[in-house]
């Protein structure tokens, strides 16, 4: 299965006439989920070949869009696993070395679902945050799991607390350009009634859209941004800028220490952060 960004809205191409022409559709952006490309058991598999294998689809792949016209994002979909015991795009970190060791980073960003970040063990904004970091967030899934178990429920998303959170990486990355905030969500297989489908896809928009405006005046108060300014501000001048900047070494570093005496302790105060961002939802 692969997805079709168009207008920030996703179409999923389960054919392969519309998968060939996403670029005749106006896609911004075409979307790789990897679900078969793993493994369920390393005795009887050879995964330098296979992930070599698929850095060399991908470049098929990208050759084959621009040579049709295609002038998007690509995208790939991180998931630890299921159905492969062991996915090769396992998280966001995963994902983004991956693409920047077989030269695919220019080309390539990330969708992140909301869902396979917690299967991989993370938080929603987690991924988000490291997608931010690397330049490479192109869109979102929208949904949740369920935290009782392990399974890759994908549920309509009502947890404020990520959404705020999640669209505070968003708001500091500047947004999603040609992505989307999509929903890979389903009802409950007791919720019967047609209104369900409506009822989630609702609550879901209101969430994020509720999430939005929370963060935008999250950063607006300025205090948790201050607040992180603040704790690194010791890497702007002297010898933390000489760290930064890679121009330093072991021996001065000593000297330093030796110079200087113990550091002084600061606290994080993540209870105090936590019940910051609390006030505003």
């Amino acid at each position: 299965m692969i997805y079709l960004h168009e207008n920030g809205v996703t179409v999923v191409a389960k054919n392969e006439a519309k998968r060939g022409k996403v670029y005749e559709l106006n896609g911004e952006n075409y979307v790789f989920w990897g679900g078969r490309e793993g493994y369920s058991c390393l005795q009887n598999t050879n995964t330098k070949r296979e992930i070599e294998h698929l850095a060399e689809f991908l470049k098929t792949a990208r050759d084959y869009g621009r040579a049709n016209g295609f002038k998007g994002k690509f995208l790939i979909e991180p998931k630890p696993m299921e159905p492969t015991k062991h996915q090769y795009d396992f998280d966001a970190q995963t994902v983004i070395g991956f693409l920047r060791h077989h030269g695919l980073d220019k080309d390539f960003k990330l969708n992140i679902e909301a869902n396979h970040a917690t299967l991989a063990g993370h938080t929603f904004a987690h991924d988000l945050q490291m997608c931010t970091d690397a330049d490479m967030l192109g869109s979102i899934d929208a949904n949740r799991g369920d935290q009782q178990n392990g399974w890759d429920t994908d549920q309509f998303p009502i947890d404020m607390y990520d959404a705020v959170h999640g669209m505070m990486v968003v708001l500091e990355s500047g947004g999603l350009g040609s992505g989307g905030l999509n929903f890979d969500a389903k009802t409950r297989r007791e919720s019967t009634d047609m209104e369900d489908i409506f009822i989630g896809h609702i609550g879901g928009m209101d969430a994020f859209a509720r999430g939005l405006k929370v963060a935008h005046a999250i950063r607006e108060d300025g205090r948790l941004a201050q607040f992180v300014q603040d704790r690194y501000s010791s890497y702007d001048n002297d010898i933390g800028a000489k760290i930064e900047a890679g121009t330093t070494s072991f021996a001065e570093l000593e000297q330093y220490a030796l110079s200087n005496g113990e550091p002084s302790l600061s606290s994080g105060r993540q209870e105090m952060l936590e019940n910051l961002v609390n006030d505003f939802i």
